[in-house]
Order: structure tokens, then C-alpha cells, then sequence
């Protein structure tokens, strides 16, 4: 019966296993082997690492789970290590999520999974520990023949995954890596391995079609093809940064902050939102971007938390920001929202956030050089990798692209708005028609 299945689509497929008798369906929706496309399957060896670089809804997250199931069932992983960019990650994605490992495992194989203790045990007596990549000190003394590691192009500290390799040296050890590609170092050093010690598989969004929901699709392609994203996050190319944007990877890099202890005090800081005008699948993202002002009379963008928020799920985004980081004020940018940023972010916190409105009367290249320049005058560093930002700032190039920046433009305000010797009458000239500044 495998073999009558295998090569036919998915819908094929269905319709074939719903006519069978109930036991020998039930058994063949857990066969991967009859499920996966070719390239979703295990690479023939010799390999220590297999790299998955692909598009958005390739089907990374399942390919990473029935790997790990597959080396469970056989034996040969015994201690494994799960990790991803957030603990919120690994259990919503890589774990709980649809193609995450309780999903894909039937219920005579699916592991026992014991959140509070972040681990997961089989009955053969395999165990995962799910560790996050936002704290690389947590992958310290945790030895392991198997990982997986999800998304790894967006990790923002390059020494967890230096520790993850650090402890992968139990038995025959093998790991899988799962990414949408980003040009970082590390993507690019796994790349150039791919000749030695590193499987490379690279894979499309439209490989995957037959399996999507159609409006999951169509939002994925009216977002980004015809782009130079686009050939990022649907066609999985790596592309060097664009020759017109106002910021390069390198300079970026050259600046880099990655240990939290070498940030200077900071004097000042301010989280800086560019807010949507609506809050549909189709909408823009609210940019939401941490800055500081450190002693040493040097810029930190200290963290990214832009995303597709309704106006109260990016309120409740930028006051946590304000609490965590300790800042001293929000900025909004209130062009298009009016009253309505300081508004959410008042009724959030019953008016005690103090709060600063800028209005924009210039365009967005204009607002955005000057900080472009603090950047090659070395004044400005990004703490830890800010990957969807700074992708944004390389890719940009604001003499042909009508899109809407909005990472991009929450980082302008915020750095603007710290005033980094730019002078307050340059300041205000550049970037303001007006200002309302309401301390409470």
C-alpha cells in the first residue's frame, strides 16, 4: 500500500487512506514516509548537521519533528536537545504547534511532555530538554546526541548556538537545522560546510502548495512576491544587502553589542512605536523598537518588537517594553493614528506613562539619513541580532520602495528622539511639523 501512495499528491493520498478500514488508516496517517515530499526526508550520509533552508510554509516544522521522531523510534537518540529563538517558540511552534512533535507522533509513540520542567520523555527512556536560545548561559553542561534547531537564522545571541555545539558529543551525534534564511554568519558558515559535514536541503513556499490553506497562501505571495524579500522568505535565497539601502550588514556587525554586560548604564531610554492604520491580516506591522542613550554618549537598540497587532495587543507590547527596559518615556508616531497611540498606551496604564507624540512633515528618506550617518560614524549598536530589523534596514532602498518601512521608521523616531548631538533645532526641522510633549 506505501508504495501505490507514494509520489501522489496529498489530496491523493487522503482520499486513498479514508477508504480504508479504520485501524490500517489510522496507521498510515502517522507514516511519514508516504506524507513527505523527497526532499523532506533524511539525506543519505555521510553528515553531522542537516541544514533545511526554506521558504515559509515549506513544511520546515514538520520535517524538523519527524526527524526527531524518526531517531527516537530507531534508538538512536537518546539525549536530545530541542531549541528555537523564544521559550514561547519552542512550545507554541516546535512542540504544541500542528507540525510540532505531540502532533506528528501517534499515540503509541508521543512523548510525554512536562512543560514546567521544559523536557519531554519517550517509553524507550529517550529524553529532549527544550532550551532557549535568548539565554545561551542555559545550554551550559547539557550534553546531547540529537537537536533540533528551529529557526536559527532569527537567534539573537551567535554563542548559543557556539554552546549547543559545545555540548553536541554523545554517541553517533546528528542535529537538524530548520531556517528560513537570513545572510548571518552563522547561516553563511553553515552553507559553506555544506560540502564537508553539512547536508544542505533548500526548499520553496510553492513546493508545499497542496498542503496550505489557500488564504494562508495568498497572503504569503500578496506579501512578499515581486520582491526582493520575496526571494528571501518564498524562494529561500540568501541575499547580500541591496547597494541602495541606507544601512549595510557589515557596519551593523562591525558595532554589534552581544554581551549584555558590556552596555554602558543608559541615561536615556525610549520605546518608539510607528503604529499600523488597521489591524487586518492585510495591514502593515506596528513598529515597536527599543533605544537607549548610553554614558559613553553612545545609541543602543536594545530590542525589536514589531509584529501585526491589533491597537491593544501593540499597547500592551510597548508598556511591557517600557517595564522591562526601565525607559523613560514612549514615542508615537501619530500621523495616520492621531490621539489614538497615546490613547491605548494610557488607557493601558491608567495615565501614568509618560508619553511623547511626533509628527512627521518629511519624507521617509529624509528623517532616515541622518541616522543612517550615526551609524557609519560608529555611534550606534544593536545589542544581540535584531534580524527582522535589520533586514528591513538593508534591504530598504527608499528611492524606489513605497512600502512602508515600519521597523525601520520605529527605529528612526527613537533614535531621532534621543538626539544624539544631531542638535534639538535639526532635530525638529528634520522630523517634526510639531511636537506635544505630556509627561506624567
Amino acid at each position: 500500500m506505501r508504495s501505490c501512495l507514494k509520489g501522489k499528491t496529498a489530496s491523493e493520498i487522503r482520499q486513498a487512506v479514508e477508504a480504508l478500514p479504520p485501524e490500517q488508516a489510522h496507521a498510515l496517517l502517522f507514516d511519514w514516509g508516504i506524507w513527505a515530499r523527497d526532499q523532506q526526508l533524511a539525506p543519505p550520509d555521510p553528515w553531522v548537521i542537516w541544514l533545511v533552508l526554506a521558504g515559509r510554509g515549506y513544511g520546515k516544522t514538520r520535517t524538523g519533528a519527524e526527524w526527531i521522531r524518526n531517531r527516537v523510534a530507531s534508538g538512536k537518540a537518546k539525549r536530545i536537545i530541542i531549541a528555537g529563538p523564544t521559550t514561547s517558540d519552542i512550545r507554541n511552534v516546535m512542540i504544541e504547534g500542528e507540525s510540532g512533535l505531540l502532533a506528528v507522533s501517534p499515540p503509541w509513540e508521543r512523548p510525554s511532555y512536562r512543560s514546567n520542567h521544559d523536557k519531554l520523555i519517550w517509553a524507550n527512556g529517550a529524553t529532549a530538554l527544550c532550551v532557549t536560545a535568548e539565554i545561551p548561559d542555559r545550554f551550559r553542561g547539557k550534553n546531547c546526541d540529537t537537536f533540533w534547531a528551529d529557526e536559527l537564522a532569527s537567534w539573537r545571541y551567535a554563542d548559543a548556538w557556539t554552546q549547543l555545539q559545545l555540548g553536541f558529543r554523545l554517541g553517533d551525534p546528528k542535529g537538524i537545522v530548520t531556517t528560513t534564511p537570513r545572510p548571518t554568519p552563522l547561516i553563511k558558515s553553515l552553507v559553506a560546510r555544506s560540502r564537508k559535514d553539512v547536508a544542505l536541503t533548500s526548499g520553496t513556499t510553492y513546493e508545499n502548495r497542496d498542503n496550505l490553506a489557500p488564504q494562508f497562501f495568498e497572503q504569503v505571495i500578496r506579501e512578499y512576491e515581486g520582491t526582493r524579500l520575496g526571494r528571501q522568505e518564498l524562494e529561500a535565497q540568501i541575499l547580500d544587502d541591496n547597494p541602495n539601502a541606507l544601512w549595510s550588514r557589515a557596519r551593523i556587525d562591525d558595532l554589534r553589542v552581544m554581551d549584555r554586560e558590556a552596555l554602558p548604564e543608559m541615561r536615556r531610554v525610549v520605546v518608539a512605536i510607528d503604529p499600523a492604520v488597521s489591524s487586518s491580516a492585510s495591514s502593515d506591522e506596528t513598529g515597536i523598537v527599543v533605544v537607549g542613550l548610553g554614558t559613553d554618549g553612545h545609541a543602543y537598540v536594545l530590542d525589536d518588537l514589531s509584529g501585526k497587532f491589533t491597537p491593544a495587543q501593540w499597547a500592551l507590547r510597548a508598556s511591557g517594553a517600557f517595564d522591562t527596559w526601565k525607559a523613560d518615556f514612549i514615542v508615537g508616531e501619530v500621523n495616520n493614528g492621531g490621539d489614538l497611540v497615546e490613547r491605548n498606551i494610557q488607557v493601558e496604564r491608567d495615565n501614568r506613562i509618560p508619553f511623547r507624540s511626533v509628527h512627521a512633515s518629511r519624507g521617509k528618506r529624509v528623517r532616515a539619513e541622518p541616522v543612517a550617518s550615526l551609524y557609519e560614524q560608529g555611534r550606534v549598536h544593536h545589542f544581540g541580532t535584531l534580524g527582522k530589523l535589520e533586514d528591513q534596514m538593508c534591504a530598504w532602498d527608499p528611492a524606489v520602495d513605497r512600502s512602508s518601512p515600519d521597523r525601520v521608521d520605529a527605529l528612526v523616531w527613537g533614535l531621532s528622539y534621543l538626539d544624539l548631538n544631531l542638535g534639538r533645532s535639526t532635530f525638529e526641522s528634520i522630523l517634526l511639523g510639531r511636537r506635544t510633549v505630556r509627561d506624567r
